[in-house]
Formats: C-alpha cells, structure tokens, sequence
C-alpha cells in the first residue's frame, strides 16, 4: 500500500500519541507499506513552530529529518501538477496544506492518512 501522511498523522505517529487511529497505525507499521511525507507538511510544520502553535522535541531543522530517516518515510515534492490541480478542487475544505496534500493524494494514488473527516469529501481514499 501507498500512503501519503496528513501533518497530523506523521506528529502523531512519531510522538506515538493515541489520538492516531489504530487503523492508521497498522497502515504506517506495516512493513509492506510505502509510505510518503509531503515538503507541504514540513513548510506547515516549519510555520507552526515559528509562530509558537508547536512545540516539537528537538529544532525542526534535525527532529524532521531524523524521523523521516527512522521511519523510513519517503519525502514527496509539491510538484507543478499538484499546485494546479488545487484550482480544480471543490472547495469543502479551506486549508490550504490539507488541499495540497488531497491534490498529491490524487496525482500520485496515494491513500491520504487523515483524521479529517473534511478529506473524505473528496476523490481520495482516506485511511483513519
């Protein structure tokens, strides 16, 4: 399986915090699967940290990387294609980082791990 982390989700799986579903947690333990982390998710949590909304571990600069490396999460660029396929999106949902993440969701058929139940408004299979 594909999977693609909301910012939630990833937070809450390296912080092992209970509020991430069990449905979600066997998804991202799973060995088989492939699971991505979108920069959209590093740009949200680099200005939640700047503005004092998060508080992390470690500076972002280090705490990032090093969870991406053990856990083997693979980065996902914002592409061209995923920043205009935002535009075509119906608007049931007004963040702009959760968007994007429907948007890459969709382009590279990934499911899209979410507590959000705003996200299953959308063309995007949602694992929670």
């Amino acid at each position: 399986m594909k999977a693609l982390l909301d910012t939630h989700a990833f937070l809450w799986w390296v912080l092992d915090d209970s509020r991430l579903s069990k449905r979600a947690r066997e998804a991202i333990g799973d060995p088989k699967s492939d699971v991505f982390f979108s920069v959209a998710s590093a740009w949200e949590l680099a200005i939640k940290t700047t503005l004092g909304r998060l508080s992390l571990p470690g500076p972002l600069e280090s705490f990032l990387p090093q969870q991406l490396a053990l856990n083997g999460f693979r980065v996902l660029p914002v592409s061209l294609s995923h920043a205009l396929a935002v535009a075509a999106l119906p608007l049931h949902h007004g963040d702009p980082f959760d968007r994007i993440l429907v948007a890459q969701a969709q382009i590279e058929e990934l499911r899209l791990v979410s507590g959000d139940r705003r996200i299953a408004r959308y063309d995007v299979e949602r694992i929670w």
